[in-house]
């Protein structure tokens, strides 16, 4: 099978098109003959090496962590799946999801949306279960809280703003050019340009606070949160002193696989609860020109690369 591998550390031009074996199906795993598969800023994080002493890697390796396909296979103990149906999964970082094929534990798989592309659902699983693990679990979100979400027009920020709006939160988030009517089409209440407005002299007693940015966009968000509030970060870990010095907690987010939350996730996509956004397309072989559109902050929204067509 083709796959994307890095054989060393380096720029775009370390990805490579290899011919490598089809992996093996485990007894827990499903085989999945990839069609979409999605393209993460962590994906180019770990090409450059920036990730390498937190996840060390052995070379080489193929790279992605989310994709959609059709299963082709599963193992003995696995029970739920079969051959033929449509899918859609985070892996662990161990498996690569640029390639034709990947093996990947069954409990980090869930049916795709019925209702969408593959190439839209692949989109759907590395920035969906972020916003879940966010909101849900570590700011325990309620009805009636209000909520600061930075970056919505981005793939998490896109997804955070529809689970706060459809649990009842007044939603607040920055955005800026087009990406303002967009979150706006999404249902935030409050958009703040950020280009042109200081988001802290405008919004202030936030419950919980999205940090997608990391850096003078996390500092500058203290001061919009109410006594006990709660800074949840993606980006860049919050220090405990400061958030002890705002009054505030804060937590930082470090998304598990989870199955059980792409199947929530999917359920709203097909009830029109929830939309997700595509930016750009490229064949697999092009994935080096889609990272260096990403990593040059060129690309338009959350990238996905086509692996195979929907039937083979």
């Amino acid at each position: 099978m083709k796959a994307i591998r890095i054989h060393a550390y380096g720029g775009p031009e370390q990805l490579q098109l290899d011919d490598i074996p089809v992996p093996d199906c485990g007894a827990n795993d499903v085989l999945v003959r990839v069609v979409a598969a999605g393209v993460n800023p962590l994906d180019w994080k770990i090409r450059s090496g920036a990730m390498a002493q937190a996840m060390p890697r052995t070379f080489p390796f193929t790279l992605g962590c989310d994709a959609a396909g059709v299963v082709v296979a599963v193992g003995g103990a696995v029970s739920g799946f079969k051959p033929g149906d449509e899918v859609f999964f985070f892996a662990d970082l161990q498996r690569g999801c640029y390639a034709q094929y990947v093996a990947v534990d069954a409990a980090q798989v869930a049916h795709k949306p019925s209702t969408v592309t593959f190439a839209t659902a692949a989109a759907l699983p590395v920035a969906g279960q972020a916003a879940w693990t966010a909101l849900m679990d570590a700011a325990q979100i309620e009805r009636g809280m209000r909520v600061l979400i930075h970056g919505g027009a981005g793939a998490l920020g896109s997804v955070a703003v529809q689970l706060a709006k459809a649990q009842g939160l007044h939603v607040t988030t920055t955005a800026s050019g087009a990406g303002m009517d967009l979150v706006k089409s999404l249902g935030a209440d409050t958009v703040i340009d950020y280009r042109s407005q200081a988001f802290q002299d405008h919004v202030k007693g936030m419950d919980v606070v999205l940090d997608t940015i990391g850096g003078p966009t996390q500092e500058a968000s203290w001061s919009t949160l109410k006594p006990g509030g709660i800074l949840v970060a993606t980006a860049q870990p919050p220090a405990p002193e400061r958030a002890a010095a705002a009054g505030a907690r804060s937590a930082f987010v470090f998304t598990p696989p989870r199955g059980a939350v792409l199947a929530q996730l999917a359920a709203l996509v097909d009830k029109g609860q929830l939309r997700i956004l595509v930016g750009q397309e490229f064949a697999l072989a092009d994935a080096a020109h889609a990272h260096r559109l990403g990593e040059s902050g060129q690309s338009r929204g959350k990238m996905v690369l086509h692996v195979a067509a929907p039937q083979a």
